[in-house]
């Protein structure tokens, strides 16, 4: 069930209400943090509805679905993030049509969206690493993340902003976000460009990953309210990014 409008404006001032608390928490601005609303599966209506609301960034996992609610909603000044995992004959739709990728783990993928890429705009970029070395979930590891990272700054049409993890759901939140900040700062150097992005948490979790340093939040429950069954693909609990 899609939630009523009503709905939505109470979860997104809820949501903006934990995020400022967990930011001042950590003696950060709750400006600093951006709110990614995760809207896959969501219909486009949806979507106009959480914009209505206040909401200025999207995230999608599926490619097909998520070409045809941009296009639905070009009239919009919404900003698109692709947070799913990549196929390497999905990257054109990716690079045509996001402003965001949060998803890059190899060195082809990026090369792929670099060359389909058009010239005009750079496509915003984060390396996905795989914090917790977790079997299940995509990334590079992170003792390969440096020279993933050598490789991708090389590359046009791309700007390089950070980092994106997704968690073992059995790790220690804290512990693992902060990793993944370490490891932001021990990549600084050999960063081109703003290096300004931790793009971690989501809707059970992130007041942990703000309390660690998230610049961007991946929130889709809190804000949607909870998908059917049916919205929900048999496989997609192990690589679920939100």
């Amino acid at each position: 069930m899609n939630p009523t409008a009503d709905a939505l404006n109470a979860n997104l001032r809820a949501v903006e209400s934990t995020i400022a608390e967990a930011a001042r928490a950590a003696g950060r601005a709750p400006a600093d943090i951006t709110l990614i609303a995760v809207s896959k599966t969501h219909p486009a209506e949806t979507v106009r509805a959480a914009y209505a609301a206040g909401c200025r960034h999207f995230g999608e996992n599926y490619v097909d679905e998520a070409v045809q609610k941009i296009g639905a909603l070009r009239d919009l000044h919404a900003t698109w993030h692709y947070i799913g995992s990549i196929q390497t004959n999905k990257t054109r739709p990716i690079a045509e049509h996001f402003d965001w990728v949060h998803t890059v783990d190899r060195a082809r993928v990026a090369e792929r969206l670099s060359a389909q890429r058009s010239g005009d705009r750079a496509l915003d970029i984060c390396l996905q690493v795989n914090i917790d070395r977790d079997p299940r979930k995509s990334g590079v590891d992170p003792d390969a993340a440096a020279t993933l990272l050598t490789t991708v700054r090389a590359l046009p049409n791309l700007r390089l902003r950070g980092l994106m993890a997704i968690l073992d759901p059995t790790a220690e939140p804290l512990a693992s976000y902060r990793r993944l900040r370490d490891l932001f700062e021990h990549l600084r150097p050999l960063a081109p460009g703003p290096w300004d992005t931790l793009s971690m948490g989501m809707s059970d979790d992130f007041p942990v990953a703000i309390a660690a340093g998230a610049t961007h939040i991946r929130v889709g429950t809190a804000v949607f309210g909870a998908r059917s069954r049916a919205a929900i693909g048999p496989n997609e609990a192990a690589r679920n990014l939100e």
